[in-house]
């Protein structure tokens, strides 16, 4: 009954009940947020955001484990996924990029070598969750803190912040610039 299909949703992490919300109802305190302070609100605000996940790609890519993002954002388009034969392909897909030991772009996630075709053969929305999650975990305990602190976000940061200055501010800041860059 109806029950079963509570606990399937209760799975979702939170964020995903957002994501259609921005068309100017906030349901939470933190839409109000935008760009760099949006993404330094949390990993999940970071994710949600297109651009965020660019920038985050790049920072990545710079620290060879854009895989880590790349599989779990393919995680997210899996659940999505409608159809017991298309689940079957992009569970196989997932699989050879990311998780076979002759993958292109393995992650690192714990009970690697227990994974086999099998699991293939019988998919379900949330059989890569567990794994997810823990890559979720590696990158907000590790790759997104220094994400931060990096180049790449402080940047977009200060032209961000310069943009919100008045135009004034902004003209002053300008001739400033100029100055000093002779």
């Amino acid at each position: 009954g109806h029950s079963s299909l509570l606990t399937k949703t209760a799975f979702f992490p939170f964020f995903f009940t957002e994501i259609n919300d921005s068309e100017g109802h906030p349901s939470s305190s933190h839409q109000t947020l935008k760009g760099t302070s949006k993404w330094a609100s949390s990993l999940e605000n970071l994710l949600e955001d297109p651009e965020g996940v660019k920038r985050f790609r790049e920072f990545l890519k710079k620290e060879f484990s854009e895989e880590n993002v790349l599989f779990w954002l393919a995680c997210e388009e899996f659940k999505k996924t409608q159809g017991k034969k298309q689940m079957q392909e992009k569970a196989k897909e997932i699989y050879m990029t990311f998780l076979s030991s002759k993958a292109s772009s393995q992650v690192n996630v714990e009970g690697q070598s227990r994974l086999n075709e099998t699991i293939l053969e019988t998919p379900h929305p949330l059989m890569f969750q567990k794994l997810q999650d823990q890559i979720f975990n590696l990158m907000k305990y590790d790759s997104y803190s220094r994400f931060l602190k990096s180049d790449i976000f402080l940047n977009l940061k200060k032209s961000e912040e310069q943009e919100e200055n008045s135009p004034e501010a902004q003209t002053a800041a300008k001739r400033a610039s100029r100055i000093y860059n002779t």
